[in-house]
């Protein structure tokens, strides 16, 4: 893994804000508006404020240079919050510890992981890999924000190898009788923060840390940003100081073994088509899959799903038909992975072998002739595709299982990119927990 660091983080002073669980927020990118608003009402310190400033009547436009827009106003209120001690400095470099605790599957979890500051490598160029294809609009925005900030305002999630779990065990026996940071998101996950400064202890794991690759799990356009900020600098003023900290990115580091990591599916609603029947389905999917009749009516998908589980394999995909209210299960044969591989020939076999690889080049793109199809409608829940279903707006939905991390290792080392939705790590990383100064 490449260089990671202790840093003096700047979070928020209890004394100043009150409840922690009162200032933070999800990452941006999943923050609709109304959850904006009730973020803004929650608290006048909520990270909101920073992370998705909300435009206003009369603002200058985004890339304006100067002049008052949501960028600005952002950096106006981290520039104040520092200067009135809303937000304080760690009293001496540190390493984070962070456990998630939440439900899932009637079960409780913990995900374990530390928060750090990780030295930036281009994609491609060293040991951190790339999962998800990254867009320039998105990239630029962040990239404003970071200028207009000067600060990591939310974490990278990286997951690497850690069989035994020694760097978090390392960190955890550091922790044991310390009262944590506590905080409670929209969606009851409970997040605990511990920092750690003891400079031991930091090396230890520093040292474990050092030969492992790292795979990006969530924070795409963040990571990239977070580069194309170091570039700009340098564009600017010339080669960095080697220890300054536009050099590295913070970063939330997790290893593959935790017991608390899981990776939820995203299953698929879909508008394009024109609404066909089950019958017309299989005609359409032909010899690629084999196929059968599972039932009818949006709540048989509990029932769909549970055995796509309970077989675990990637290459069996759901589908509900609306014009006849029924379900197919279809399985890959091996004519559908022949012609999957004359689809995908510059892809390797794990990459062709991935659900949503098949789902969306072999069967939307290429049986269903849907490649100009809208986006679909992206949902995690089983009820959420029944929720979908019964609102009589998609004509075919799929269901599909997630990748796993072993997926995710493979298919990073290759050097590819997962189709865009492979994977969603359930909870969110929070965002107001810790900012890293790039200053």
């Amino acid at each position: 893994m490449p260089t990671i660091q202790a840093f003096r983080g700047l979070r928020y002073d209890l004394g100043h804000v009150g409840s922690l669980s009162d200032v933070i927020a999800p990452p941006y990118d999943v923050i609709d508006d109304a959850l904006q608003d009730e973020l803004y009402k929650k608290h006048p310190a909520n990270v909101i404020r920073l992370e998705l400033n909300r435009p206003e009547p009369g603002d200058d436009p985004d890339d304006a240079v100067q002049g008052s827009n949501r960028y600005s106003r952002a950096a106006s209120f981290f520039k104040n919050w520092k200067r009135e001690g809303v937000l304080m400095t760690e009293s001496a470099p540190a390493i984070y510890v962070y456990h998630q605790v939440f439900e899932y599957g009637g079960q409780t979890f913990t995900r374990r992981g530390f928060m750090c500051r990780t030295r930036l490598e281009r994609f491609g160029e060293g040991k951190i890999y790339p999962h998800e294809q990254t867009h320039a609009s998105a990239k630029e925005d962040r990239l404003r924000l970071t200028k207009a900030c000067k600060a990591n305002l939310s974490q990278i999630f990286g997951l690497f190898p850690d069989p035994e779990n020694e760097a978090q065990n390392l960190l955890e026996a550091a922790i044991v009788g310390k009262t944590p940071l506590e905080a409670v998101d929209h969606l009851g996950v409970v997040h605990r923060m511990w920092p750690v400064i003891d400079e031991r202890v930091i090396g230890a794991v520093a040292a474990v840390m050092d030969p492992k690759p790292v795979f990006v799990a969530d924070g795409h356009h963040r990571y990239e940003t977070a580069c194309n900020y170091r570039d700009w600098l340098i564009e600017q003023n010339g080669p960095l100081p080697d220890d300054h900290p536009a050099n590295f990115v913070l970063m939330m580091c997790v290893g593959m073994s935790d017991p608390g990591l899981i990776v939820l599916p995203t299953h698929r609603l879909f508008e394009g088509p024109a609404p066909m029947t089950s019958e017309e389905l299989i005609a359409k999917l032909g010899d690629n899959f084999k196929t059968r009749l599972a039932g009818e009516g949006p709540d048989l998908a509990h029932t769909v799903w549970d055995e796509l589980a309970v077989e675990g394999e990637q290459n069996i995909l759901g589908f509900y038909a609306r014009k006849d209210d029924r379900w197919v299960v279809a399985r890959l044969t091996p004519a559908g992975q022949q012609r999957m591989g004359q689809l995908a020939a510059d892809q390797s076999e794990d990459w062709r072998g991935l659900g949503v690889a098949i789902l969306h080049r072999l069967v939307v793109e290429n049986l269903l002739g849907g490649k100009a199809w809208p986006k679909p409608t992206y949902v995690h829940l089983v009820e959420e595709v029944v929720e979908g279903l019964e609102s009589d707006k998609f004509p075919l939905a799929a269901l599909v299982m997630p990748a796993t991390i072993e997926h995710i290792r493979a298919v990073s080392e290759h050097g590819e990119r997962m189709p865009q939705k492979s994977t969603y790590f359930y909870p969110k990383l929070l965002s107001g927990l810790v900012f890293h100064s790039l200053e």
